[in-house]
């Protein structure tokens, strides 16, 4: 799903900004192939999930999970939390909301340098996890999801691949970086698993043929 950032006004940019400790915004291209031990581990966890026909999207509002992004720490909610610890030199206003810094998109390799060009991007979309048995879901727990600051669930990647992406699953659509399918892969089974959602007949062959991407 898609969630734009927010627009900073020149009064907030003209606000004192402080420094936040962040993790590097581009990871090696060998960590990010992942292996054939993370390969094998998710494919014990695709087994264990529920294959089943999607549910009615009837019903669905982006509402049902996020009315808005959950209250995290002190002034941050989870997706400035988000922005702050997969970037690289962010920096963030009084309230902060990141207002420079570098972030590496995986799904397309792209590094962008402008909080304007990303997007927080979630793995599974809301739109699909209501199809996987979220719609039988409270509230509360769908709005844990939404904000699940634990599970590879939430991932800045940049504003043009999310549109491409939309809420399509991995039978319709795969990050153009092939060497990131091994990873995608894995989170996302991990995602599903955590979270007890099912998968379809299609989506778990186009996992199982994404994981055999996965390196030595």
């Amino acid at each position: 799903m898609i969630f734009p950032a927010r627009a900073l006004s020149t009064a907030v940019l003209t606000l004192l900004v402080v420094p936040i400790t962040t993790v590097a915004a581009a990871p090696q291209a060998t960590a990010d192939a992942g292996g054939r031990s993370h390969a094998a581990s998710a494919r014990r966890l695709l087994a264990q999930l529920k294959v089943a026909r999607p549910l009615p999207l009837r019903g669905y509002s982006h509402r049902r999970f996020q009315p808005r992004w959950a209250h995290h720490r002190g002034a941050c909610d989870a997706r400035e939390t988000v922005l702050a610890r997969q970037g690289r030199g962010v920096r963030r206003d009084a309230d902060c909301r990141p207002v420079k810094g570098a972030w590496y998109s995986p799904y397309d390799g792209r590094v962008l340098k402008s909080v304007k060009q990303v997007d927080v991007d979630h793995l599974v979309p809301l739109a699909y996890a209501w199809r996987s048995g979220a719609a039988r879901w409270s509230q509360a727990r769908r709005r844990a999801f939404a904000n699940d600051l634990t599970r590879p669930e939430l991932v800045v990647v940049s504003h043009s691949v999310n549109m491409a992406k939309g809420g399509r699953g991995p039978q319709s659509w795969r990050p153009p970086r092939r060497s990131h399918w091994c990873r995608y892969a894995t989170a996302w089974i991990a995602v599903k698993h955590h979270h007890r959602l099912s998968v379809t007949g299609k989506e778990r062959t186009a996992l199982l043929n994404m994981l055999r991407t996965c390196r030595r």
